[in-house]
């Protein structure tokens, strides 16, 4: 050995090192040790969180598809049966409390996927409830129309109701023929059109006058209606839906009616009889009908900005009556 004290001699196998007591070591630091305890939980479950988005995903789908047509239903319903729109807000309210404890569920602890499964079936429940005991399958006729008579009532005290087109309008769009809507907007933009009857005339006809021809007018040639031998239905039906009137009143200027009483079919019914007269009538729109033109089949702006031809109010007798009553 050499001389070396108070050390350790490294050549010498039999020297061995003191014990020396070390300081454990320090446990690696939590990328979640900064955060606040009721995050810690959250943060914790963000290696699974891609598996659990996916499984959450297909199911939320599923759930959005399922319920989709139904929440629109539900959602028409609600615009017209008060019960229903409060039902519809109540449901609202709870589905909002399922989404706060979902995000509750999973700050407390619970694991992401658990959470998002059980928020899901509570939502599948508010989507389809489940029917009430002692609950009436479906009202009687009379109840349900007392219900959109009240309905429709309600809607009438609302001062921010700003429904201006008639709701009969839909329905009569579906009910017209594309020449019918031609003629209408001839007599919007053209005013009241003659029309003329052909009756019989001489000494009997001064007692006893006889409809040998009624109704015919140029109105389908002017408005450029593509079956000119289905005008006289096309005018029934415009009648039928309010829209036009039948005036026994001619027009104020007589030249309406030359070119009119020139027509074949004016000339061959006169020509049928020995004594034959013309009597000279009009069609007019109706204010249902005038307004109905100016909402559906003109632009807004034309609707607005145009000044259009006054027809005549129909009266309350029988002279609104189609051509030959």
């Amino acid at each position: 050995m050499t001389g070396v004290t108070g050390g350790i001699d490294p050549f010498d196998p039999y020297d061995e090192p003191p014990d020396v007591e070390l300081e454990p070591p320090l446990p690696p630091r939590s990328i979640t040790s900064n955060l606040p305890d009721a995050v810690t939980p959250a943060m914790d479950a963000l290696p699974g969180l891609a598996r659990v988005a996916a499984y959450a995903w297909l199911h939320s789908a599923e759930w959005s598809v399922r319920t989709s047509a139904r929440a629109g239903m539900r959602m028409a319903r609600a615009l017209t049966n008060p019960e229903e729109a409060a039902a519809l807000a109540r449901d609202t309210t709870e589905a909002a409390a399922v989404i706060g404890g979902l995000a509750r569920s999973v700050s407390s602890g619970v694991p992401l996927g658990k959470a998002l499964m059980s928020a899901g079936a509570s939502l599948s429940e508010l989507a389809e409830p489940p029917e009430r005991p002692g609950a009436t399958a479906t009202l009687s006729p009379e109840a349900s129309l007392r219900q959109r008579g009240a309905a429709l009532l309600e809607r009438s005290r609302d001062v921010w109701n700003t429904d201006m087109a008639h709701p009969a309008y839909e329905r009569i769009l579906d009910e017209v023929a594309p020449d019918e809507a031609r003629i209408l907007l001839l007599l919007l933009k053209g005013g009241p059109q003659p029309s003329v009857d052909v009756r019989t005339g001489g000494p009997i006809g001064m007692v006893s006058s006889q409809l040998i021809a009624p109704g015919l007018t140029m109105i389908g040639a002017r408005a450029g209606c593509r079956y000119l031998d289905q005008v006289p239905s096309y005018l029934n039906n415009l009648f039928r839906l309010g829209l036009i009137w039948f005036s026994r009143e001619s027009l104020r200027d007589p030249l309406e009616y030359q070119v009119v009483e020139a027509q074949p079919d004016v000339l061959a019914a006169m020509h049928s009889v020995r004594f034959a007269k013309v009597v000279r009538r009009s069609i007019h729109l109706t204010p249902f009908g005038d307004d109905f033109c100016k909402t559906c089949l003109l632009e807004e702006e034309v609707a607005v900005v145009a000044e259009f031809p006054v027809h005549a109010v129909p009266p309350d007798g029988d002279s609104a009556d189609p051509p030959g009553s």
